[in-house]
């Protein structure tokens, strides 16, 4: 009965000390068995591992790779233009007993303040080298200055236990002041090209303008030079026919003239017609009538619906012409030329 009860607490104690004494290593780590701060083992195969309870501690690193983005730094190229440079890092820690020893406790953290300190020195190195302009930093050539950087971190990396994969410019920026005075000088230059564009614009609009202006007179001038050359064609043959039945039977022209201005005068509103018997209008109307009668008219060549359709429709007929004598004055009027005194006929009243 005693042995029984002693013998529970043993094979508890012996349970305990057995889990204390083993550990997992998953295939995404490294592990370190260390003993007072010694090393004693390296497990980098996944699996199950021992060691001693109490004395012995575990301690595990990433096996994966990782990544770094280094602090924004400024580097000043060889044409004296100042970058500001920020960059990324892939590495993996390649022998963990030489990481343990760099390092020490700090672990990860520490390694990764160094490293990026081994990558700012090596960005600064690399892209302040001769020949290294900001143009080649934003040209295409940036990757093989890349790998300039990873060749040289790499070297120096290995003394902390760590393999660098891969190193990229992440950002290639011009400093906040550098860039305000960037983008006026761009934008001044835009402003510059768009004042030249409008100003072409306006001179070809001008131009285009001028030309229309130009168009638009000499259409104008050559519309009202036909139409006057047509309406002193239309005059002067209108005035021939005038002048040529005028010239068969004066007596008879003038009576018809005064007849027009008689019934051009006497408009629908008026209806009442106050005449001098000695007026203008009326002596051509009645002189002929009263001496020896109208007479004989020639209507062979005479043609009295086209003259009627030509009597002019102004009050006292101004555009037919001034009796023919047989011999002209020089001062008769010219065919065409308003008649003086057919605007004199008397007032009417209602």
């Amino acid at each position: 009965m005693r042995k029984s009860a002693l013998l529970v607490p043993v094979i508890a104690v012996v349970l305990i000390g057995l889990f204390m004494s083993l550990f997992i290593v998953d295939e995404r780590e490294k592990a370190l068995v260390l003993q007072f701060g010694q090393i004693r083992q390296v497990v980098e195969e996944p699996g199950l591992g021992f060691k001693v309870p109490l004395i012995q501690e575990v301690v595990k690193y990433d096996d994966r790779i990782l990544s770094l983005d280094t602090d924004t730094i400024e580097v000043t190229p060889s044409d004296d233009r100042r970058l500001v440079v920020d960059a990324f890092a892939r590495y993996r820690i390649s022998d963990v007993v030489q990481f343990r020893q760099a390092v020490g406790v700090g672990g990860i953290r520490t390694a990764e303040d160094r490293l990026s300190a081994i990558l700012n020195a090596q960005i600064r190195e690399v892209l302040g080298a001769d020949q290294v302009t900001s143009d080649t930093i934003l040209s295409v050539e940036r990757r093989d200055l890349a790998v300039r950087i990873r060749t040289a971190a790499r070297t120096r990396a290995e003394s902390l236990g760590l393999e660098i994969v891969d190193v990229r410019l992440k950002q290639t920026n011009l400093p906040q002041q550098n860039l305000e005075a960037t983008f006026a000088r761009m934008r001044a230059e835009r402003e510059r090209e768009a004042a030249d564009e409008i100003a072409r614009g306006n001179e070809a609009a001008q131009r285009v303008r001028a030309t229309a202006d130009r168009t638009v007179v000499e259409t104008v001038s050559n519309a009202e030079r036909d139409a006057d050359i047509t309406r002193g064609e239309a005059d002067a043959e209108r005035n021939r026919v005038y002048a040529e039945a005028f010239g068969d039977n004066t007596e008879f022209f003038a009576f018809y003239r005064s007849l027009a201005a008689f019934e051009q005068t006497m408009q629908e509103q008026n209806s009442t017609l106050v005449i001098s018997p000695d007026s203008d209008l009326l002596s051509p109307m009645f002189g002929a009538i009263r001496a020896e009668g109208l007479g004989a008219v020639n209507v062979d060549n005479m043609d009295v619906e086209k003259l009627r359709q030509m009597a002019p429709e102004s009050p006292g007929a101004p555009n037919l012409p001034a009796p023919i004598t047989d011999e002209p004055e020089a001062d008769d009027p010219v065919p065409g030329d308003p008649v003086e005194g057919a605007d004199d006929a008397p007032a009417a009243s209602n």
